[in-house]
């Protein structure tokens, strides 16, 4: 009874701290500026069933796909077993899904079967990152805490997998032995292997059985409170995301709908005077970001793929798609605990150009999507560049000289380039 009660406090904590976490997480996403992304849902759920769950874009990488196809497998079906760990916590029972008689087995069979693949898994993703040192994975956006984060992940996953085999392998060697409570039921592949290695004393089996049991399910809910503050918070957030992607082409651009207000009131002087009020034009701070790319903010997966197909990034310029959101989820964080601290948000001096982001950074931007076509979650850093870009340009009137000259030859010719209207036929003549 005091393990139950011990039990049942450890998962009501775990709960209500998540809750806690996760709600102060989407009052932050809901500091964005409204848009509607309500329409055509069944499109919608289309795009998310194939780009989440499918992970369909994964897969123009298959190496890397593959392994983690195994570790979100093994994630999404293994946890199915901590149901019976929550039950026979609470109950004081011990494997109370037994009686599915030929099913649990085979259900057992097959958690075992993909532990271990989630541990070979997160073994080589190691490997990938700290010995092959591949590219996109060591970039300097990275460095402390980023890197930390992704390795601390993947060897928590490992401990709970062998915890839960090394549960499994005490587990049978007592079912083999006859002790109570331990029923004869499932089937151990890789457990039973593992078993051969264990001590004979039935004391120290079942130590050994209860600490894995306890390690795996304290791991298991330490590891829910971890995911609000590490980018595995993708894990819950890709499907939310990509349900809300944006349908249309990538490389269509949306109008500011102020400006166009102000442009068709000039157009035709019939038409009444927009009654929109813009308290700014273009993105200089969170605030001034849609709810969608704050999400967006909150599932990269800092997996590097937008980076790596950059051409900025590529020939040595400073920008980074990857850092873009790393950043605009850290000025997000920051602006959460000003309000945390002070019930509503204070002006603190910051924002999230030139404090976080760089006019380096969003210059050196092509705008040719490769990074919103390479996201395997759907996540758009094009839409926060080009925000930023409009604030430069519409509020400080401080764009780079040769943006200046292109916007003069449009405003003065029709046409980017230097010369008169009456010659831009002429190329036709050669």
């Amino acid at each position: 009874m005091v393990s139950q009660v011990i039990f049942g406090i450890l998962l009501f904590v775990a709960g209500f701290l998540f809750y806690r976490n996760a709600r102060k997480i989407y009052r932050n996403i809901r500091l964005g500026h409204p848009i509607n992304r309500s329409d055509h849902p069944w499109q919608r759920l289309k795009v998310m069933l194939l780009v989440a769950f499918g992970q369909k874009k994964m897969f123009k990488r298959p190496v890397p796909a593959l392994l983690h196809l195994l570790v979100y497998l093994g994630f999404c079906i293994i946890n199915i077993e901590m149901l019976e760990i929550i039950i026979d916590g609470l109950s004081g029972t011990h494997r109370v899904f037994s009686f599915l008689g030929g099913f649990y087995i085979f259900l057992i069979y097959s958690f075992e079967l993909l532990a271990i693949l989630v541990l070979a898994s997160c073994l080589i993703f190691l490997i990938r990152r700290n010995i092959l040192h591949v590219r996109r994975l060591n970039q300097k956006e990275l460095q402390n805490w980023p890197k930390t984060d992704a390795n601390l992940i993947l060897l928590v996953e490992i401990l709970l997998m062998s915890a839960f085999l090394l549960m499994n392998a005490a587990d049978q060697k007592l079912q083999l032995l006859n002790v109570s409570p331990y029923i004869q039921a499932g089937a151990f592949p890789i457990s039973s292997l593992l078993s051969m290695l264990l001590p004979a004393n039935i004391n120290a089996l079942i130590l050994i059985e209860r600490f894995s049991w306890w390690f795996h399910i304290v791991g298991v809910l330490a590891f829910l409170n971890y995911l609000p503050i590490s980018k595995h918070l993708h894990i819950i957030l890709a499907f939310p995301n990509t349900y809300f992607s944006i349908l249309d082409v990538k490389g269509k651009f949306e109008n500011m709908e102020a400006v166009t207000a102000e442009v068709k009131a000039m157009l035709d002087p019939a038409l009444p005077p927009p009654d929109t009020t813009v308290s700014r034009f273009g993105v200089k701070d969170i605030h001034d970001l849609t709810w969608k790319n704050l999400l967006d903010a909150y599932t990269c997966t800092e997996c590097g793929r937008c980076t790596a197909v950059c051409p900025a990034n590529i020939t040595g310029k400073i920008l980074s798609p990857r850092k873009i959101m790393m950043d605009t989820r850290d000025r997000l964080e920051e602006t959460g605990r000003n309000i945390d601290h002070n019930a509503s948000f204070v002006e603190d001096g910051k924002s999230l150009l030139d404090h976080y982001i760089t006019r380096e950074e969003i210059w050196a931007c092509t705008t040719c999507n490769a990074c919103v076509e390479a996201c395997p979650v759907n996540i758009n850093p094009l839409e926060i560049i080009m925000g930023l870009r409009q604030y430069i340009v519409m509020e400080e009137s401080k764009a780079p000289a040769s943006l200046n000259n292109m916007l003069s030859n449009i405003e003065n010719n029709g046409a980017p380039w230097k010369y008169a209207q009456a010659d831009r036929a002429n190329w036709t003549q050669q």
